[in-house]
């Protein structure tokens, strides 16, 4: 290709993501300026196996429902993209020998971390799109995979990091309304990692737990920001950190900050 495609990283909302207009419109235009991809590498805060792993590349898997309690339509939802088995052989050949090698689930789908943005992003569902399995929790194990996954940025493949910039369950609050004001926990974290990220400051984002305000409170648990790493990885590799923030603001409190990397 003559141009290196991008990396992001998105929050990728759940399920009632498809209900608010203004962030799948967020989404929409968000994808229409970017390169179409040959294919789709998704990394969400979703899947968590060791070893490595990539997801099925069998026509007709289907998703993974992975959340209890929403109304059926939801349950409803389809995202027949096609499968990416070049992809996962280019995958294998970049990480082969990454913690006892690369494996793969035949029966994973696609979890709502990767179909639920990528049904607002590429709604024809035309793009061949993989699954990658964190194995770890580890900042600087996943900007590492990140940093060797760099080259598939020249083949074409759009790496997403599929997560969410604060997620702290206890904020939600459905009776609030999707744009009451965040917790201040949530904003100061926010306003640290839009001004790291910016700055390109990849030490301070490894060591976020230390560095960022509030880092504790904003990720109780930290699935939903590790995919940022790889991310971080993948554009490192590529270059270096050009970053551009390309949506903000937050939902039910959680911060649905997203970034493009050159």
């Amino acid at each position: 290709m003559d141009t290196r495609t991008p990396v992001i990283y998105l929050s990728h909302g759940a399920p009632p993501l498809a209900d608010d207009e203004r962030w799948t419109g967020e989404l929409s235009a968000w994808s229409a300026e970017l390169p179409r991809p040959s294919s789709i590498l998704v990394v969400s805060a979703h899947w968590e196996q060791a070893p490595i792993s990539v997801s099925s590349t069998e026509t007709g898997t289907p998703l993974l429902y992975d959340f209890w309690g929403f109304p059926q339509k939801y349950y409803d939802v389809t995202y027949a993209a096609p499968p990416a088995p070049e992809l996962a052989r280019s995958v294998a050949a970049h990480l082969g020998d990454t913690g006892g090698g690369l494996h793969q689930d035949p029966t994973r789908g696609l979890d709502h971390g990767a179909y639920v943005p990528l049904v607002e992003m590429f709604p024809e569902a035309d793009v061949p799109v993989l699954q990658l399995s964190m194995p770890t929790l580890d900042p600087q194990e996943l900007f590492a995979i990140g940093t060797r996954l760099a080259p598939l940025r020249d083949e074409g493949t759009l790496i997403i990091g599929s997560g969410f910039t604060t997620h702290n369950l206890r904020w939600f609050n459905p009776r609030a309304g999707a744009d009451s004001a965040p917790p201040a926990a949530s904003s100061e974290f926010d306003h640290w990692a839009a001004e790291a990220v910016d700055a390109g400051d990849v030490d301070a984002l490894l060591d976020f737990m230390d560095k960022a305000p509030a880092a504790a409170e904003a990720h109780p648990r930290t699935e939903h920001w590790a995919p940022l790493f790889v991310s971080l990885g993948a554009a490192h590799g590529g270059g270096g950190i050009d970053a551009s923030s390309v949506i903000d603001g937050f939902w039910f409190g959680l911060s649905k900050r997203s970034w493009q990397f050159a």
